[in-house]
């Protein structure tokens, strides 16, 4: 048996060698390179197939594919904010917010437009309905990009409506991520591709195996119709998402509805996923004014609202998002509120709350009480008994399950968009979020939180004191892993 050990020793020694060089070969953050040790030191060659899908970089064939993109839309953008009306409305705060504004377009590539009409939906069903309005109405363009299409009943509703339009003559396009789009195969969506429209897993889909990454995923949600209406938020197409999932309940959630020249930036964005995810050259958008119309006097109201579009993945060196979301929440003297369904903030996002916590400022974070991933829930909990010791004020939200993704920075500022405050979302998903730059808007969100407290628990020391020590230890196993959930 003496082989056996000999054997064993081998591994473990080959198995540490490679770990350490595997981990630290690659530049990250140190408690990411910490978590993925353990796993590689604790499961010796099943670490190291976990790493080799999970844990690897998006590719460099992946990265090219994407920063090679260029910025169709801009030239137009610029058209439509040139000729947007000058008279600034009592509302906009978006000279105030300059600071952020700079960050967020130091590239040039995410300008402040000034003529939006933005609509809040916090409900699935009106939300839903609406977009499909928008959709039956489209005369020229159909641009869709969701993390999740299924196929279940409200994903046929809309691939039976987006068939109907590609037969009136509409061109559609259709962007999913495959690892998170259940039931949503290459037959069922052929049936869209047999009547002239376009469907494409986005690049990181592709080969997810042969190429053995698949922790990179599109987690934007994005609709565009005829380049002057746009959607995007938290929302992605599947029953859940109206609430008929018993497991979840009553679906909370964000997404605006956006006319004006922001669209043409949002348009801009699904263009370049697009054109880094063709399979032939055949399928390459180029600039025309179909899809980026010169928006004229008619488009163009005055004193709408002031917006912002950013986007942001893990091609970029740095996380450009999370740095800007950090700049912005910065700025916040009264209030800083915030909505997500996972609460995984990497050191320098917990710092930033603590340091405006800690300032006087009231920080409130409400997430949902309902877990749909067991290890990142508790992970969350961890995070959520932490921030309470620091002045934090945690809301559990009791009504259903709680997916909203937005922040309030005093009576200035808001966002909606698709990334959760975790580590995925600021250094793994490709994400989208929007920012508002303005008074009314912000105070409608804010409504939107305080009704959503009415259906809230304020977490407690006494209630943290009362977790029982498994679910205490539970808590720091996951936040120990939680840079790699």
């Amino acid at each position: 048996m003496l082989w056996l050990h000999d054997i064993a020793r081998i591994i473990i020694i080959t198995n540490t060698i490679l770990a350490f060089y595997i981990v630290f070969h690659r530049r990250r953050s140190v408690s990411t390179t910490w978590a993925w040790l353990i796993i590689l030191l604790v499961l010796p060659i099943i670490g190291l197939i976990l790493y080799a899908f999970f844990g690897r970089g998006i590719s460099q064939e992946n990265i090219f594919a994407i920063n090679k993109q260029h910025h169709l839309g801009l030239r137009n953008v610029q058209k439509a904010i040139a000729k947007a009306p000058k008279k600034i409305s009592p509302s906009d705060t978006s000279n105030k917010g300059k600071i952020a504004i700079n960050f967020f377009n130091k590239d040039g590539y995410s300008p402040v437009t000034k003529n939006n009409h933005v609509t809040l939906y916090s409900d699935g069903k009106e939300m839903f309905r609406d977009m499909i309005k928008d959709i039956k109405n489209a005369k020229e363009t159909i641009n869709v990009e969701f993390y999740t299409f299924y196929n279940d009943d409200i994903g046929n509703e809309i691939l039976d409506l987006l068939i109907k339009k590609a037969q009136e003559g509409v061109q559609v396009r259709v962007i999913y991520d495959a690892w998170g789009s259940q039931g949503a195969t290459k037959t069922w969506f052929d049936q869209l591709r047999n009547v002239g429209g376009q469907v494409l897993p986005f690049i990181t889909s592709r080969n997810m195996i042969t190429r053995y990454r698949i922790n990179y995923h599109l987690h934007r949600k994005i609709v565009i119709i005829d380049g002057r209406i746009s959607w995007t938020g938290g929302f992605n197409i599947g029953d859940q998402y109206l609430g008929r999932k018993k497991k979840f309940g009553y679906w909370r959630d964000s997404q605006v509805r956006i006319v004006g020249s922001a669209s043409l930036l949002l348009q801009e964005r699904f263009v370049m996923d697009w054109n880094a995810s063709i399979q032939n050259d055949e399928q390459i958008i180029t600039f025309n004014e179909m899809f980026f119309p010169d928006l004229d006097e008619h488009d163009i109201t005055p004193g709408d609202v002031a917006t912002q579009i950013i986007s942001d993945g893990p091609d970029r060196y740095e996380p450009y998002m999370r740095n800007g979301m950090m700049r912005l929440m910065l700025l916040a003297r009264k209030r800083l509120w915030i909505q997500t369904p996972y609460l995984i903030p990497d050191d320098a996002m917990f710092a930033t709350w603590q340091t405006i916590a800690s300032s006087g400022v009231d920080v409130r974070i409400m997430i949902p009480s309902i877990p749909d991933h067991p290890f990142i829930y508790r992970a969350t909990q961890w995070y959520a008994n932490e921030l309470t010791r620091y002045g934090v004020k945690i809301y559990i939200y009791n009504n259903g399950f709680l997916h909203a993704k937005t922040t309030i920075i005093d009576d200035k500022y808001s966002t909606v968009g698709s990334m959760n405050q975790d580590y995925r979302s600021y250094d793994l998903n490709f994400e989208d979020i929007v920012v508002f730059y303005d008074k009314k808007f912000t105070q409608e969100m804010a409504e939107t939180f305080k009704k959503d407290m009415e259906s809230s628990t304020l977490l407690t020391k006494e209630m943290i004191a009362n977790q029982g020590r498994y679910l205490r230890t539970l808590q720091s196993f996951s936040r120990m892993l939680s840079p790699i959930l």
